[in-house]
């Protein structure tokens, strides 16, 4: 039955609306909360995710840090509630390097995310180090902080996989993965429990009575209908920007697509143990030289430019899963969100290519490609890439998007402060560099200018 009235209306039925609807009803007893979706649950852009977290995030300030790091401590009490349900890890990120250039580097960035929150340093540089690593399940009891490994016999031994001239290793611990579907439905599940309703419709407009929030629009199966609230939540991920026009509200995002592949490992080139592994050079895609002639006098001459850093892969699936999955954002052109999406038709190829220089043996592929998934979606952004979570111009009309590529890790963090500005409670030191309103200071406009590293992978 559709309902007539809500105290809250939350519009998007991702990991962001199903958040929202779970801390609400869940953790801050407003229990009469509708969320609304044309689609099932999670099913635009929160089940195309990588399903990874991580605390391990740069400044300026260590908002993101402390967001993330509230937002893994919920994520923790949610997997031992649940019987770990999701399957969350903490196997950690491990960027490797084979330039020693950029060996700097990784100590200067373990020492700031130090200094921001993440954990303590440990540096392994001599034969005999203790170094410890990560337990393929679970969390509990796992480090914090991050490991720097530049003594080649150490990375050798822990990780053989990985290319003999890698020179380093950055372990960022406090980092994994996790079933984003089943977190999705767990929260959905406890949410309704309370008595969050779910309604298959499209938002097709939000009313206003004095300057603030009377009701919201809904078209669906059944006709138009209006169902009177007080607060409406835009949750909409990639389609916020048509969202926040409903409400007279030009929105700072913009949408990249990101892709990822998943195919069988059948020749065990990663093993199943292994953290989320990330190569932070840039790469050539290897080629034979009779490919390489061809390349130069086609239109896929690209093929043979120099190709970003970041390409980076990890094991799917539990138990004897022989799958991995590769990600490599090469191209983040800014683009208006159509479905179905359309990907490069030679990613694939591409990410296993570009691959092998950290994995060389991922290259025994290249002979005969494996079958191969290649789906993905939109990381809906702000400039900065970070997310908005907070009340909206007009009364009663609040905001959680922006989450870019890390939707699933802080859809709780970001969920639970926005609950509080729902709720009138005391907001946390870090609500403001959350804040739509952040866009309204001068200093804060003149910081984007020199802002620097966004984060983003």
């Amino acid at each position: 039955m559709t309902p007539r009235s809500a105290d809250v209306v939350v519009c998007g039925a991702g990991i962001a609306g199903l958040a929202t609807a779970y801390h609400l009803a869940v953790r801050r007893g407003l229990t009469d909360v509708v969320v609304v979706d044309e689609r099932p649950p999670l099913s635009l852009t929160s089940d195309k995710s990588a399903e990874c977290y991580r605390n391990w995030w740069p400044g300026p300030g260590d908002d993101m840090v402390a967001l993330m790091t509230r937002s893994i401590d919920l994520l923790e009490e949610l997997a031992r509630e649940s019987g770990n349900v999701f399957r969350m890890n903490r196997r950690g990120y491990l960027f490797a390097t084979g330039d020693p250039a950029l060996v700097p580097r990784f100590l200067a960035r373990a020492q700031e995310a130090a200094a921001l929150g993440s954990g303590p340093v440990r540096v392994h540089d001599r034969p005999g180090s203790e170094y410890r690593p990560p337990a393929p399940e679970g969390f509990d009891g796992e480090p914090t902080g991050s490991d720097v490994i530049t003594d080649r016999a150490l990375i050798r031994r822990h990780y053989p996989w990985v290319t003999e001239d890698t020179v380093a290793l950055l372990h960022a611990r406090r980092c994994g993965w996790f079933s984003g579907q089943q977190l999705g439905m767990y929260l959905l599940e406890r949410a309704r429990d309370k008595g969050v309703r779910l309604l298959e419709g499209r938002v097709a407009g939000v009313e206003t009575s004095g300057g603030r929030v009377s009701g919201v629009r809904i078209e669906g199966a059944g006709g138009a209908h209006t169902i009177a609230t007080p607060r409406f939540v835009a949750a909409a991920g990639p389609l916020m920007k048509s969202v926040g026009r409903l409400l007279g509200v030009e929105l700072p995002l913009f949408c990249e697509r990101h892709a990822k592949l998943a195919f069988h490992d059948t020749l065990g080139v990663i093993p199943r143990s292994a953290p989320l592994t990330i190569w932070t050079d840039a790469v050539r895609l290897p080629w034979s030289d009779e490919e390489r002639a061809e390349l130069a006098t086609s239109e896929h001459r690209h093929l043979l430019d120099e190709f970003p850093a970041g390409v980076h892969g990890r094991p799917e699936g539990g138990g004897d899963s022989p799958i991995v999955m590769l990600i490599w954002t090469y191209d983040t052109q800014p683009m208006e969100p159509h479905f179905p999406l359309e990907f490069d038709p030679y990613y694939g190829e591409i990410a296993i290519r570009g691959m092998s220089r950290m994995v060389p043996r991922m290259a025994e592929y290249l002979a005969r490609l494996p079958r191969a998934v290649v789906d993905g979606g939109y990381y809906t952004r702000t400039r900065e890439n970070r997310l908005l979570a907070g009340p909206l111009p007009v009364e009663g009309a609040f905001i959680l998007g922006g989450l870019s590529g890390y939707g699933l890790m802080s859809s709780n963090g970001a969920a639970d402060l926005l609950a509080d500005h729902i709720t009138g409670r005391t907001l946390p030191r870090y609500a403001p560099a959350f804040s739509l309103a952040r866009y309204d200071d001068p200093a804060y406009r003149a910081l984007l200018d020199r802002w620097g590293d966004d984060g983003q992978l």
